[in-house]
């Protein structure tokens, strides 16, 4: 009988990312969908692919024309991956468990300019999970929302706390607050002296505008602006609105410092705001370990 060919030896960091893309290209069904929570384009993902199954000798998935598909071999493999992930969790878990005292890591992916929203309901869950376990290592790291959701799908990142958008099928949301949004204009502006009744016609004015990812609603009122630049996030905007060249969208309690000081007002009685609804996002199906678990009570809590 001849030996079983050994393909991949010892599985490296690598081959689990590798793994890991290819999982996230499965759940959304095909390259094009899984770009949003990759954070990355379909010719990476086409690389990041061929990668793969150069280093495990089969074919995965036929992309094309017809669409894609899964082979036999990578609906074997998907499974395998899988497995490989949950086992990787519960042997992290399995092992924190083992202390009787709550000890361990949280990673946390937040979203930029959370920290003077008024609840302060993710500060507050911090402080309870140091306060009952004061070994434990908190991690937060400050990414896009898009950067968020892929953190927490591959099991890089425990939670994440981000903007509503759409929901992705391997995600839970657990609702945490909204957040008022107006357009807002900077001290040296010639709005900035307009009187409240004065018509104006807002496409007379450079605006900025996001390019991450925003819901239908936000890009509809941006629809109404003269966007001639763009930022990656919301303090990229403020900074182009405090040049006094630009006006833009800014979230209420972010915008509060800066008009208290005189050198932003609200220009919500020429557009009408919006409204964003922040979730804490958590794997599908993960069985939470008592760190995570103890976090997620606290926010509840809040």
């Amino acid at each position: 009988m001849s030996e079983r060919k050994n393909v991949l030896g010892r599985i490296s960091d690598f081959d689990i990312r590798l793994l890991r893309v290819f999982a996230t290209v499965v759940e959304c069904g095909g390259f094009t969908a899984a770009e949003v929570p990759l954070g990355i384009g379909r010719s990476a993902i086409s690389v990041h692919m061929s990668d793969l199954e150069a280093r495990i000798g089969l074919t995965l998935c036929r992309r094309g024309r017809s669409g894609f598909a899964l082979t036999e071999e990578g609906r074997e493999v998907h499974r395998a991956a899988l497995e490989l992930f949950a086992a990787l969790g519960t042997f992290r878990d399995g092992v924190n468990d083992l202390h009787a005292q709550l000890r361990g890591e949280l990673d946390i992916g937040i979203t930029d300019n959370l920290l003077s929203m008024p609840q302060m309901r993710v500060t507050e869950a911090l402080a309870r999970l140091k306060r009952s376990g004061p070994e434990v290592r908190i991690n937060i790291s400050m990414i896009p929302p898009n950067e968020v959701e892929l953190g927490v799908l591959d099991g890089r990142l425990d939670v994440g706390v981000l903007p509503w958008i759409a929901p992705i099928g391997g995600l839970d949301y657990l609702s945490l607050y909204e957040e008022r949004s107006n357009l807002y204009c900077a001290s040296t502006h010639p709005l900035f002296a307009a009187d409240h009744g004065q018509e104006c016609d807002l496409l007379a004015y450079d605006a900025v505008a996001p390019s991450y990812a925003v819901s239908g609603e936000v890009r509809a009122r941006y629809a109404g602006l003269n966007a001639t630049a763009s930022a990656s996030d919301r303090e990229g905007v403020a900074f182009l609105i405090l040049t006094g060249c630009y006006i833009g969208f800014l979230p209420d309690h972010m915008a509060e410092p800066w008009v208290a000081r005189g050198l932003l007002r609200s220009l919500a009685h020429l557009s009408p705001g919006f409204d964003t609804s922040f979730v804490a996002a958590t794997r599908k199906g993960r069985e939470p370990g008592r760190v995570l678990e103890r976090f997620l009570s606290g926010l509840r809590a809040s």
